[in-house]
């Protein structure tokens, strides 16, 4: 998003949170979520979603497996779940399984994330 002109006219701030203390601390995930479902869960990203809604009209989530280690039961590598919403609006969020390498999964969760913010600003949701 940064690398269009102008895009600091309307970018506020984004939150990198790979450790679920950052989750905890900068974006308000429970503990108990973590705890219950781990921090690739649809329930996770969407408390992510709702952290960084405190401060922003529109916001996305992330949070996967990028691989290439990191797998865990029922998680393999790919795994990403990903939230996107407005204020006033019902949040979106679905759980992905992508194929590739570190960047392809990084890279697809993004292109994912930013269609659905394209959706929200169409009226599409």
């Amino acid at each position: 998003i940064t690398a269009l002109p102008g895009s600091s006219a309307l970018l506020r701030h984004g939150f990198v949170t790979y450790s679920n203390a950052a989750k905890i601390q900068l974006l308000k995930v429970q503990e108990a979520t973590l705890a219950r479902v781990g921090a690739v869960a649809e329930e996770t990203a969407l408390e992510m979603l709702w952290g960084a809604l405190h401060e922003a009209d529109i916001a996305a989530a992330i949070t996967g497996i990028a691989g290439p280690g990191g797998a865990v039961p029922g998680k393999p590598v790919g795994t990403v779940c990903i939230a996107w919403g407005a204020r006033a609006a019902e949040p979106q969020v679905r759980t992905c399984h992508f194929h590739g390498d570190r960047w392809s999964v990084q890279y697809a969760a993004g292109s994912v994330a930013l269609g659905g913010l394209l959706g929200l600003l169409r009226g599409a949701g």
